[in-house]
């Protein structure tokens, strides 16, 4: 009785081994039949200020003023006189 009941165990194995491989193939098919879409505009993710995530790049930043430092030295140099 053992002997049948070792055979049965290895033919339950044998077809789970080929159901698996089966599936496998399957998924495997199943992944290369979608398009394939990794272009860097789709892989690209923008961080704003705080910390999110987001597909949008961020508004443009407001440019700062200038400040020239002649005009800062010689209006510190009028309030000291």
């Amino acid at each position: 009785m053992s002997k049948n009941q070792n055979t049965f165990i290895k033919k339950q194995k044998a077809e789970l081994k080929r159901r698996k491989q089966k599936e496998k193939l399957e998924k495997k098919l199943e992944r290369k039949s979608q398009p394939k879409d990794g272009s860097l505009e789709n892989m690209t993710v923008y961080v704003d200020e705080n910390g999110n995530l987001s597909d949008l790049p961020p508004a443009p930043p407001v440019p700062k003023k200038q400040l020239n430092q002649s005009n800062f030295l010689s209006r510190k140099a009028e309030q000291n006189k």
